[in-house]
């Protein structure tokens, strides 16, 4: 599904620290589609040490925990 989009789509936070994300949604026929799974994924993981504030995507791909959030889509006819 590409109606959605999320801004910024990934990023580094230090402790503490918190964002703004910004949801949005293309146009779509609605009541034509099936919405019922729309859902947002946030994921998260520990940096390694030392670790510049430049997203790597590697950092999900090793031995780390990676923590998952699925935050369901309810859409306002």
């Amino acid at each position: 599904m590409k109606r959605l989009g999320v801004d910024p789509p990934c990023g580094v936070l230090d402790p503490k620290e918190a964002v703004l994300l910004a949801v949005s949604c293309d146009a779509f026929a609605f009541g034509q589609e099936d919405t019922n799974n729309d859902r947002i994924t946030v994921e998260c993981t520990n940096t390694p040490d030392g670790a510049a504030k430049q997203f790597r995507r590697e950092w999900f791909q090793g031995d780390g925990m990676v923590r998952r959030k699925n935050l369901p889509i309810e859409y306002n006819p």
